[in-house]
């Protein structure tokens, strides 16, 4: 039997994946989360093969989540679920060891096969957000933004922009940035228009990938 968690933020979801798993052979549902600090406990208790990860969560997010489970238990497979198909979500779950990434529009037995592949070893991604992962990492090999951004720019960047820069790195959106600092959404709007001015990057997307390359690290700002 494959012992699957269930993590998301919303009930229905969780009892309504829960009771069709449970119909699928082979596959047994073992707990149910609705945030990452659950997940986390439930895994302590009993460490399940697969995981059905929500992206967006309160208290700790899906990504945040996969990274913690991924380095203290690197042999469960983790599979992000979401509505969402956004760039950075993508780059930032699979980075940290996501084995597939797939819409909550998914048919129930394309999702039963997802489990039993990831949990023979394999990867699943969604057609629509494999063509995103491939445009994403397509740019990211093929830039090199910190050569393009003056370190004069950088200087310019303010403590309170660095955070705004650190959350955008780590895929969250503009709304989860805005509880993180409590700031409100305008407010981080404005943040991140003026820092893409001052390092005359085009988008968020850019934004991610100069963290990821170097960003806060290069700079000593962790």
């Amino acid at each position: 039997m494959i012992k699957v968690m269930i993590a998301d933020d919303q009930e229905l979801i969780r009892q309504s994946l829960q009771i069709v798993l449970e119909m699928k052979e082979g596959i047994e549902v073992t707990a149910t989360a609705k945030d990452g600090r659950e997940v986390i406990q439930e895994v302590r208790k009993d460490k399940p093969d697969v995981i059905l990860m929500d992206v967006r969560m309160p208290e700790m997010d899906g990504v945040q989540c996969t990274q913690i489970i991924k380095e203290q238990y690197p042999d469960v497979k983790i599979i992000i679920l979401t509505t969402f198909d956004d760039d950075e979500y993508v780059y930032n779950a699979l980075k940290h060891g996501a084995s597939g990434y797939l819409l909550k529009g998914i048919s129930m037995d394309e999702l039963e096969k997802a489990i039993k592949t990831v949990h023979s070893g394999g990867a699943m991604i969604n057609p629509e957000v494999a063509t995103k992962v491939v445009d994403f990492f397509s740019e990211m090999a093929q830039s090199n933004y910190d050569t393009s951004i003056h370190a004069q720019n950088v200087e310019e960047i303010t403590d309170a922009e660095w955070e705004i820069i650190k959350l955008v790195g780590r895929g969250m959106s503009n709304k989860e940035i805005s509880t993180e600092l409590s700031l409100s959404e305008g407010t981080v709007r404005n943040y991140l228009s003026t820092i893409l001015s001052k390092l005359d990057l085009r988008d968020r997307t850019q934004l991610a990938i100069w963290e990821v390359q170097s960003g806060s690290a290069k700079y000593g700002r962790r």
